[in-house]
């Protein structure tokens, strides 16, 4: 390569690089509205707590849910309530930081192995991914609510991606912890069972009853509370129909509001879909796609369960990894080349779904609200319809020579 030439494709990635860096404060300037307000509510709560107060007794109004709860189980609390003891800007500062960290981290370990199999620039993807993954609703929604959601897939992917396909001993601890942590991972221990890793899976569901149980020698009261009732308040976890709740329930509550969906209905959905993309995730697996197999399984997790914030719709972000690399392995030929402007014409529509969001941008009001034409289907129901498209369509990924496709 000539050294003009050189010069060139060095402008071309600086160009890119600051475009991308340029849209950030964009994005992030509706965010700025969220003023890390579930942070204050966590640190609300074990302010109450300390006090001596039940912890789930707390309570705050609210515009949008009308009223607001502590609803992460007692685990989660007790690694919370050191915070409380710190000023509330240190603590955003850390909360910040670690989920700038989990980006770093996280993306690497996505997008490391694709550099490596296709031989591209390294420095330059890691810098792009990096900014996309910043771009995207659910990370801007993390950051700027304060959430913990990047801690959790730090521990899954490192669980998934790593210790498990290894045969770690301490295989299955990351997924056992996030969900002592918050429910939502407990979708990851049924994948280590349909993906037949059996002794992950009871690690993971040791270490889950553990850290549970430590939570329950701390605050006995608060622990028996939280498993016997506030784990089946659904009122507690905020309106069902409101937007940013991107799960089936929310799609049927979108058209059921005031009243409730039928729960049969939701069941069925629901069994079924999470039958099919438990399938498709096992299959992954067992074919050496670790990748895929967790994706799916994070993407069933969404679709299934009754709430799903917005903000904890991590999942798409690999699938697009999984998309990028399918398509660079594409054969070549005509069928290959088609088959590749598929892959990259997904990729390319996730990723800009995923940017643009369903919350951010538009104002769905505060009033129950039902969906009441095909635009605004699509547009309220935008995450739902994806993960639903991408269950079918993300392709499992043949191992590199001699090891299994991490990223």
């Amino acid at each position: 390569m000539g050294a003009d030439e050189q010069r060139g494709r060095t402008a071309r990635r600086l160009v890119t690089v600051l475009a991308v860096a340029a849209v950030l404060p964009m994005l992030y300037l509706p965010g700025r509205a969220h003023d890390f307000f579930d942070l204050k509510i966590y640190m609300r709560a074990m302010d109450w707590w300390s006090a001596g107060h039940p912890l789930y007794d707390y309570v705050q109004p609210d515009r949008v849910q009308g009223a607001l709860y502590f609803t992460y189980p007692p685990f989660a609390a007790l690694l919370l309530r050191p915070f409380a003891a710190l000023p509330l800007g240190a603590t955003v500062t850390i909360f910040t930081a670690l989920t700038l960290l989990g980006v770093l981290v996280t993306t690497g370990w996505l997008v490391r192995p694709l550099t490596a199999r296709h031989g591209l620039p390294r420095l330059f993807t890691m810098t792009v991914a990096v900014l996309l993954v910043l771009a995207v609703e659910s990370t801007r929604e993390t950051i700027t609510f304060g959430q913990i959601n990047m801690l959790l897939v730090v521990l899954i992917l490192a669980d998934l991606l790593f210790a498990v396909p290894e045969g770690r001993r301490w295989a299955g601890v990351g997924v056992g912890l996030a969900t002592a942590l918050k429910l939502f991972p407990g979708i990851f221990l049924v994948y280590l069972l349909v993906s037949r890793r059996w002794r992950a899976a009871v690690v993971a569901g040791v270490t889950a009853a553990v850290a549970t149980g430590v939570a329950a020698v701390v605050a006995p009261a608060d622990s028996w509370r939280f498993w016997t009732h506030e784990l089946w308040a659904t009122d507690r976890v905020g309106r069902t129909d409101y937007t940013g709740n991107q799960s089936l329930y929310g799609l049927l509550s979108r058209f059921t509001t005031p009243q409730l969906p039928p729960r049969p209905l939701w069941l069925l959905l629901a069994v079924t879909v999470a039958a099919y993309g438990l399938w498709r995730a096992a299959r992954a697996a067992r074919a050496g796609d670790q990748l895929t197999g967790l994706t799916l399984t994070g993407l069933v997790g969404a679709l299934v369960s009754p709430i799903t914030w917005t903000h904890h719709i991590y999942w798409f972000i690999p699938a697009v990894v999984v998309l990028v690399d399918a398509g660079l392995s594409a054969d070549p030929g005509p069928a290959g080349t088609r088959r590749r402007g598929r892959l990259y014409g997904l990729a390319v529509v996730t990723t800009a779904v995923i940017v643009i969001g369903v919350v951010t941008f538009a104002d769905w009001g505060v009033a129950p609200n039902r969906t009441d034409d095909p635009v605004e289907f699509l547009l309220r129901n935008a995450y739902v319809l994806l993960a639903l498209l991408l269950l079918a369509t993300l392709p499992v990924r043949e191992p590199a020579s001699g090891s299994s496709p991490n990223g």
